[in-house]
């Protein structure tokens, strides 16, 4: 059976009339503005941001589309991608009836999301080296079966996934596939935009918070047709970016070119630590990673996570995780930053 988005719809998202806001009826830039009831007389704090901003961030999509050679009617932008992630469950799963398919170890907010709308989660282990089971996951789809998460490269582990695996999910199964892509700027592997007109069931979610450096923003993309991100502006809340992360991730397009510089460094300071982390004899595995920092396997894991905190370096204790037993997750920091935690673990007594 071939993908069916409005079969796949939740009947009554269609017959929305959405919100139409002072800014949908007239969108120019100029002019005396009496429509939305704003403070004519400006704001308290500096800057000019008593004006409603523009529902559907134009401006930015079209920067947004010459950067990553996607369509602008093709993006969706939300209150960092945890904002896409809820709306898709919305769109798509009926409460109580319907259910996804996580891939644990994974992303956190895909359950978080599910049980606030009171979807059902299939979960599919990944494999010890932390890769989809494409045979496994296609065998849990039921036909109440909405939506399949993949997180590559993947959080907690770093590592990207298996190409040809996304592939085999999405040319067999006919709800919608996830991949979400929040690293893809520390990857070498392409990414799965380039897809998007070979499949109509793909939608791929990244980030400005991670290589961008704009996580207090809150801005998250998602790519997909235009008939999906269609459905996705139809049900958002009215004006969900801020004028003020408009303004300031507009700023950031326009030196898109500093990037590269920036995914270097941190590629430097990843290689860095792992080598130094690698002589510690409480260290037994560093997994490959694909991503801006290192899962780590160690012994004690809790204790040195405790002990760090003593020392005022924070990371993430990821030992409860499945498949993640005594394991570390460690953000790459500047090279003092890292000096900093190589310091304290060479102090650390197991």
């Amino acid at each position: 059976m071939a993908f069916d988005l409005e079969k796949l719809l939740r009947p009554h998202i269609n017959k929305i009339k959405p919100y139409s806001s002072a800014r949908d009826e007239y969108s120019g830039k100029a002019g005396i503005f009496l429509d939305a009831n704003e403070n004519p007389y400006g704001s308290l704090a500096a800057g000019n941001f008593n004006r409603y901003p523009d529902p559907y961030q134009l401006d930015i999509k079209m920067k947004l589309a010459e950067v990553k050679d996607v369509p602008a009617n093709q993006i969706f932008l939300g209150n960092g991608s945890d904002e896409a992630i809820d709306l898709l469950m919305r769109a798509f799963c009926n409460p109580g009836q319907d259910n996804i398919i996580l891939l644990p170890p994974t992303y956190g907010m895909y359950e978080v999301s599910a049980g606030i709308n009171d979807i059902a989660i299939k979960r599919v282990n990944l494999s010890t080296d932390y890769q989809l089971r494409p045979e496994a996951i296609l065998a849990a789809v039921d036909e109440r079966t909405k939506i399949i998460f993949i997180c590559s490269p993947n959080n907690p582990s770093g590592n990207k996934v298996r190409r040809s695996d996304i592939y085999e999910v999405l040319n067999n199964f006919n709800g919608i596939v996830v991949v979400d892509e929040a690293y893809i700027d520390f990857s070498d592997e392409p990414s799965f935009t380039t897809e998007l007109t070979n499949y109509p069931n793909l939608l791929v979610m990244q980030t400005f918070s991670k290589a961008w450096g704009l996580a207090s923003l809150r801005l998250g993309m998602a790519y997909a047709s235009k008939e999906i991100i269609k459905i996705l502006n139809l049900i958002k809340p009215p004006y969900n970016i801020s004028g003020l992360t408009q303004e300031k991730v507009l700023e950031a397009l326009d030196n898109a070119s500093a990037i590269q510089r920036i995914v270097e460094d941190t590629l430097a300071e990843r290689a860095f630590l792992k080598t130094e982390l690698e002589k510690f004899p409480f260290v037994s595995t560093i997994y490959p990673s694909h991503a801006n920092f290192l899962l780590i396997k160690t012994e004690g894991a809790r204790k040195i996570y405790e002990y760090l905190i003593e020392q005022t370096i924070i990371i993430r204790d990821r030992s409860k995780v499945v498949l993640c037993e005594d394991c570390l997750r460690i953000s790459v920091g500047t090279r003092n930053e890292n000096e900093a935690l190589l310091k304290a673990l060479a102090q650390y007594k197991p």
